[in-house]
């Protein structure tokens, strides 16, 4: 059996897979964040807390062969020499790093957005020289995860492209860092170790069971919706959401990002919105509702409440006008994640896109994804694309109503 870990900004979602692609069991945990203008940050305990909730529900967790983790990103933890302490980390919407943005661009010859590590990192040494000494590592979000499982620190380097969001031995020496603090890169559905004998007890688990990478949650959600062929796709919905399409070369289009597809040769073409998810809670606060449930059924009748959908909508559009504009051809939309269960929210997108809408039966790509990456580790399956579609099943496609 795979067990397979997505850290998300809101939730802590688990799910136990049969080799060939079957969910067997399904759990997520509220996680909570602090936000102070342009702070946001997340306590790690209540990730390894989550994990230990979701690791006690899980019968026959002995039965495990791998645990494969992807999770929100770029996220940084700083963590410590003095292991007995924890220090918070900072999440992707973390913005305070703006002054320190402008430095590593220009290291970097090319636009780096504050929320990356780096500016991160710099914001850390350049305002908490305390913090920056006494950190032993920096980790991504699921590293660190990995790193408490197994004791290795390692850094997950997504695909080709990703060059100017990381650093080099030449980079860390212009912004005069310790290279110690950085961990050595490995690829998605790389090995991060194996876990150590007293976490297996400790959770139930049996001995050396591998722990894998599962990349940014992105990477695992493209394998997972299916979009592995060029045309196709991906809308990832959640706190913030995202467009991945497949592409068969690198394209240069605005402020999106070009970088390797998990299936060679092909690329990806991604834009973020940054607040979908989190926009439409804010609105269902402030009405008094208690839940998308309702806010979407309210949309049917309230011009404020389907204002807010539309207005994500022409922004997937927009985006979709850019690739295009590039060249590129968006044949369909995979809708996943936490907003992908609502009917109206998917019509609405293929009316605005004008692009034929899919939902899946598993609606948490990125731990399918994370399955599949599992199941090629084992040497279960030849191919991402070859399990892609096998393992993918669509539930549901939206045809676009243009009249509406």
């Amino acid at each position: 059996m795979i067990l397979t870990i997505d850290i998300g900004t809101s939730n802590f979602k688990c799910a136990l897979w049969s080799l060939d692609g079957k969910r067997l069991f399904f759990t997520t945990e509220k996680l909570i964040s602090n936000i102070n203008n342009n702070k946001h940050e997340a306590n790690p305990k209540h990730w390894i807390l989550a994990f230990e909730s979701c690791c006690k529900r899980i019968e026959n967790i002995s039965l495990v062969n791998i645990i494969v983790i992807c999770g929100n990103g770029p996220s940084l933890v700083p963590v410590l020499k003095d292991k007995e302490n924890i220090e918070n980390a900072r999440l992707w919407l973390d913005k305070r790093a703006e002054e320190q943005q402008k430095e590593v661009s220009e290291i970097m010859g090319g636009y780096v957005d504050a929320k990356f590590f780096l500016p991160k990192i710099l914001h850390i040494k350049n305002n908490e020289n305390e913090l920056f000494n006494n950190t032993q590592y920096f980790l991504g979000c699921p590293e660190y995860l990995a790193y408490k499982l197994t004791g290795q620190a390692k850094t997950v380097f997504p695909s080709e492209g990703f060059d100017r969001w990381f650093w080099n031995d030449n980079v860390l020496e212009k912004l005069e860092m310790d290279k110690s603090k950085f961990p050595p890169f490995i690829m998605p559905g790389d090995l991060f170790g194996e876990i150590m004998p007293q976490e297996a007890e400790y959770y139930g688990f049996k001995k050396n069971i591998p722990v894998i990478s599962g990349g940014p949650d992105f990477y695992s959600a493209i394998l997972g919706s299916g979009v592995v062929k060029p045309s196709q796709a991906l809308d990832r919905t959640g706190s913030s959401e995202g467009i991945n399409l497949c592409t068969k070369d690198k394209v240069i289009a605005g402020k999106l990002m070009s970088y390797g597809h998990p299936v060679k040769p092909y690329w990806n073409l991604s834009g973020i919105i940054n607040k979908c998810g989190i926009e439409i809670e804010e609105n269902y606060r402030k009405l008094g509702i208690s839940g998308f449930n309702e806010f979407i059924l309210l949309a049917n009748e309230n011009e404020y409440a389907n204002s807010i959908m539309e207005s994500i909508c022409y922004e997937i559009k927009d985006l979709i006008n850019i690739m295009e504009e590039a060249g590129e051809n968006v044949k369909e939309l995979r809708v996943t994640g936490g907003l992908a269960g609502f009917d109206k929210l998917n019509q609405l997108k293929a009316n605005i896109t004008g692009k034929e809408v899919l939902v899946g039966v598993y609606k948490e790509a990125e731990l399918l994804g994370c399955a599949i990456i599992g199941s090629r580790f084992l040497g279960e399956i030849k191919s991402y694309e070859e399990a892609s579609f096998e393992f993918v099943k669509i539930e549901k496609v939206f045809e676009p109503n243009l009249k509406k």
